[in-house]
């Protein structure tokens, strides 16, 4: 099964990569897919990748639903 998890743009770097924040987890990922996107934003990430912005609702929605089914313990 894949699955999307969001995080907020925390700090954009050079060769289309960016550091983002995932459920308080900071991970570097790619924004190649999505060049017009801007610390503080948020982003459906998979594999690695930002596949598209989201707001800041639809993203806190996500996390809550992704912390009731998964509880601690999700990995990223």
């Amino acid at each position: 099964m894949c699955l999307g998890i969001v995080g907020r743009i925390e700090e954009l770097k050079k060769d289309n990569m960016a550091v983002v924040e995932i459920m308080g987890v900071q991970r570097e990922i790619s924004v190649i897919l999505v060049p017009e996107i801007k610390v503080g934003q948020y982003v459906m990430i998979h594999a690695g990748f930002a596949i598209n912005p989201i707001d800041e609702k639809e993203a806190k929605e996500t996390e809550e639903l992704l912390q009731k089914v998964f509880g601690d313990d999700i990995v990223f």
